[in-house]
Formats: structure tokens, sequence, C-alpha cells
């Protein structure tokens, strides 16, 4: 990791939710607590927990998608959490998200080629007379054929839709990819095929990607460096290798006693 610089930045994050009663608001819900990690350019880092242990939440902040209640959030040298919305969506071309059912974030009323197409136009990245090329390049890149430009959501296998989700993430040309469960709802050969195709992007795009997950065994294969998460606090971190062989924290060693789930080579 020598040698490369931080490209997004968490300090302290908190998010505290109101839970909702039948009078209003009620006591407040803390869905992450004090929340510090780098990721550098370049690198695979991965936030790793269990169902309700945060992790989305953070994701989200990082981009905003979600507003801090506390904290600082940094993208290459920019405050994130004070951004305007002008500086927000200039900042947004540069990092992007793939969720973990991309399908359900499609129109399912419009072709795919035309939502692929969006940040391209959005973002002003190429001339008009050029955005179909673009889009058929981009689904070639991914495995996908230029005629499927033409077709609907629900005509993708759940592994195709992965494939269309990654291809709009990258349409904007981002430098950071956030990574939600990405592969969680897919066969597991057709898992490989996803993650096989996400290394080979980062390597021929240079990409910094944060993986969010409860899968061990896929940031085993995926990162280079890995923070656990257990009820909205980190508790651990460091280089993959370190967290995984020589755990510090009672909750790694539970969750590397539990069976890891395969990841197909």
């Amino acid at each position: 990791m020598s040698g490369r610089d931080v490209l997004v930045q968490a300090q302290d994050l908190r998010k505290v939710y109101a839970k909702p009663t039948l009078f209003g608001t009620g006591e407040e819900f803390v869905a992450v607590q004090g929340a510090t990690f780098d990721v550098l350019r370049g690198e695979t880092f991965g936030l790793i927990g269990e169902s309700g242990s945060g992790k989305t939440t953070i994701g989200r902040m990082l981009l905003r998608l979600v507003e801090p209640t506390s904290g600082f959030v940094g993208f290459d040298g920019h405050d994130v959490t004070r951004l305007t919305p002008k500086g927000m969506r200039r900042l947004r071309q540069r990092m992007q998200i793939v969720f973990q059912d991309s399908g359900s974030a499609f129109n399912p009323r419009r072709a795919v080629g035309e939502q692929v197409a969006f940040p391209m136009r959005q973002f002003d990245l190429c001339p008009a007379g050029e955005v179909r090329d673009r889009v058929v390049d981009l689904l070639e890149h991914v495995g996908l054929r230029a005629d499927q430009a033409d077709r609907y959501p629900h005509e993708f296998s759940g592994g195709q839709r992965q494939r269309l989700g990654i291809a709009r993430a990258l349409a904007s040309e981002p430098e950071f990819l956030l990574l939600d469960e990405p592969t969680s709802a897919l066969d597991v050969s057709v898992q490989a095929q996803i993650l096989n195709l996400l290394q080979q992007l980062q390597e021929e795009r240079h990409l910094t990607m944060l993986l969010i997950t409860h899968n061990l065994a896929l940031v085993q294969h995926m990162c280079d460096r890995a923070a656990v998460l257990h009820h909205g606090e980190l508790v651990e971190s460091g280089p993959v290798d370190d967290v995984f062989h020589t755990p510090q924290h009672e909750v790694t060693r539970r969750l590397l006693d539990a069976v890891l789930e395969p990841v197909a080579a």
C-alpha cells in the first residue's frame, strides 16, 4: 500500500435515527457510531458486518445518499459533508454505486441502453451522436451484446442485471465504486463471473472500490484491507491477511469461526 494516497476518508461518522411511534418520534436508534477509516487510491477496501451492523448506512453516507448526523466525509481532498448541491453533483460523476440487486434500480418501462446512457448525458461526457456507440462499448465490455441495449430490465437474468448495473455505474467514468453486496443475490458460479469482471475493470480503469459484504470469503478474495463492523462500531481494521490470520477482536474471531461462503475461482 505504500505510495498510495487517500481517496476516501471517513472520520467519526455517526448516524442516529429516531424510532417512529404512534405519537410521533420516540427513542433514538444509533445506526453508526464513530466510524473512522480511509480508502487508498487504487485499492479494494472491505467493510464486513452482519445484517444490521450499519455497513450499508456508512456506504451511503460516503456518497451522501444519507446525511450523517455528525462526522466528516472526505473525497480527494473535498469535504463532502459541506458541499452544496451543485458541488455534490460535480463530485457524483467521480463516485458511483453498484447495488445488491441492480435490476431494482432500473426503470422497468425504459430500455436499458437508454438508462445506461443517462449519466453520459447528465454529465455531458460525450457528443450526443456518440452516446449510442459508447453505450454499446460499455455493454460489450461487461459481457453483454450490443443488441441487448434495446431490451427491458425484465428480459435479463440476475447476473446480467448486475452487469447492467456495473455498466451504468461506469458510464460516468468514476474513480470510486461502492459495491453494496454486489453478488449476494447470485448463484456461486455467477458470483465468480461478476467478481472476475470487477477485478478486471479495476485493473483496466484504475478504480478504487469499497466492498460492503457479510461474506468473509469474498473479502479475502478481493480486498487489500478491511474493517469489521459490529452494532454500528468499527471493532477492527487492517490488511486482510492480518484481519484473517491474527484477528484482535472477539467479533472478528466469531465471524471467522463461522462457515465461510465459497467463492469460485
